[in-house]
């Protein structure tokens, strides 16, 4: 699992926001967003691909 990519589940899907509001899709396969940067949250619209990640630190220190 990709933390910066959707979940796919075979639907149809029920999720339990943390406000308590149950969101429901139909479809045969559902794109669950991790990132949460999607505007139609839970589901993947794919925002995840407009960022591009920040280069990861080097650790130049010799042991």
């Amino acid at each position: 699992m990709d933390p910066e990519g959707p979940v796919l589940v075979e639907g149809p899907v029920e999720i339990v926001l943390a406000d308590g509001t149950v969101a429901r899709s139909d479809r045969f396969t559902v794109a669950i967003c991790t990132c949460r940067r999607s505007r139609t949250y839970p589901w993947c619209d794919t925002s995840h691909r407009r960022r591009e990640r920040a280069p990861r630190p080097t650790d130049d220190r010799k042991p």
